[in-house]
């Protein structure tokens, strides 16, 4: 595991399991959002995020944390060889994202990008409650391009993802 693609709902965990990820194996995280987002929520243009990634995926190994399937997802998917999938209920993701509100609320988290404070956001809101209906099949569709080489984990709970990373830890396969 050196090149991790951690995907899936907002709210679902990613980040904080990325970050966990991190510290185990001293592979460094590149938050998707943060080379998304310019201060005051200002979206980057699509060239010019696309060439912030994959000047990202250049690095010999990370744990990219972030779906954006639109900007060179298929190029994340060849480079990748691990794929985390948090396929979350959206009730799961509904309650993270709003306890994340509760408690960064107009602080900018460790994730972000300077100058974008947790703030409320409907349209995100949305986004986060159609997730599944709406997302979740193009994602389906991007799992089925990785080659047998590749790794996939899916975490149906956050459960899940914390016994993955106790045994990870207990394996010995870590640093």
């Amino acid at each position: 595991m050196q090149r991790v693609l951690v995907m899936g709902s907002s709210g679902s965990g990613k980040s904080t399991f990325a970050q966990k990820l991190s510290a185990m194996t001293g592979i460094p995280v590149i938050s998707l959002d943060a080379l998304f987002w310019k201060p005051g929520w200002t979206p980057s243009e699509a060239a010019e995020f696309d060439a912030r990634v994959t000047d990202a995926m250049n690095a010999p190994c990370w744990i990219m944390d972030g779906d954006y399937l639109a900007h060179v997802g298929n190029l994340r998917r060849e480079r990748a060889d691990t794929v985390i999938w948090f396929d979350l209920p959206r009730a799961t993701c509904m309650i993270g994202v709003m306890t994340r509100i509760a408690k960064t609320y107009g602080r900018v988290r460790p994730e972000m990008a300077p100058g974008c404070p947790e703030r409320i956001d409907f349209e995100f809101l949305r986004y986060v409650w159609t997730y599944r209906r709406k997302r979740r099949p193009r994602f389906a569709g991007f799992l089925d391009g990785l080659r047998a080489d590749q790794t996939v984990v899916r975490f149906a709970s956050r459960t899940e993802a914390d016994r993955y990373l106790h045994d990870l830890a207990a394996s010995g396969s870590v640093h």
